[in-house]
């Protein structure tokens, strides 16, 4: 038996349809982290594909890449790229494992995988407070806010892709709103509302939301009244493998241990 997908696709593409420019910041700074990374790489890519659902907000710093529209099964050819972006995507995706190696495949040897998706401390003020809310008022809790990964899970995919010398980073982006309705409108600007297949599909009632902005302004209040909010960016990045990368030492060859490398090193330092 196939287990229930955990996003709705079809809510999903309702979602990003319904998303404005002025939701896209997040997607902008992605973007311009994202060539930040690239400029350490110091290498001139050839081939670029992006996965994307927001183009808008990657064509201008990649007018010349392939923009993939993100799906179950991606438009990506084996090996044709030599580097591949996945764009804060993968938080939404039912198969993140499968979305990284069909973007793996489609790499040259030695080319460059690069993803940068929302990590497990997105949101944590609002579901802290949604939760409290729901379970005074309810009695239980219901799926309202998506769980994301955390920077160890998501950098594990690269591994389990079959990438090499794999890399993962995060960056905390905090932010402040005047109230919940602030934010929840930011969120559906962005294109990012809940699209869980078990999300609750009747109207929510009004006395949540109050409770919610009241716990949400006692617990992480932020200056001028407004109320705090973190998103968490992971970036992650890894390469198609290749003869001319450096390789791991292979378990029993190493010859000395630390302690008689740093007695060595101090008594070279005496001389």
């Amino acid at each position: 038996m196939t287990a229930p997908a955990l996003f709705d696709l079809t809510a999903q593409a309702e979602a990003h349809a319904r998303a404005r420019a002025t939701g896209m910041f997040l997607q902008e700074l992605a973007c311009d982290e994202i060539l930040e990374r690239l400029k350490a790489v110091n290498r001139q890519f050839k081939s670029v594909a992006i996965v994307t659902n927001f183009p808008q907000a990657w064509c201008v710093a990649f007018p010349n890449a392939k923009l993939i529209r993100g799906a179950d099964l991606l438009d990506l050819q084996p090996a044709q790229h030599d580097l591949v972006i996945h764009a804060m995507a993968l938080h939404h995706c039912n198969d993140p494992i499968g979305q990284v190696v069909q973007c793996g495949r489609a790499l040259e040897p030695d080319g460059l995988f690069m993803g940068v998706c929302f990590g497990g401390q997105t949101l944590m003020e609002l579901r802290s407070a949604l939760s409290t809310a729901e379970a005074e008022l309810r009695g239980g809790l219901s799926p309202r806010v998506t769980p994301m990964a955390e920077i160890r899970e998501l950098g594990s995919l690269l591994q389990r892709a079959g990438l090499a010398l794999p890399v993962a980073d995060s960056l905390k982006i905090p932010t402040a709103y005047s109230d919940i309705y602030h934010l929840m409108q930011d969120l559906r600007d962005m294109g990012e509302t809940n699209i869980m297949t078990a999300r609750q599909k009747t109207f929510t009632a009004k006395s949540l939301f109050v409770r919610t902005q009241e716990i949400f302004a006692a617990q992480f209040p932020a200056d001028e009244g407004r109320i705090a909010c973190t998103f968490d960016l992971v970036f992650l990045s890894g390469w198609a493998p290749h003869a001319s990368q450096p390789k791991a030492l292979k378990p029993g060859s190493v010859t000395k241990s630390l302690q008689q490398a740093l007695e060595e090193a101090k008594s070279s330092l005496g001389n």
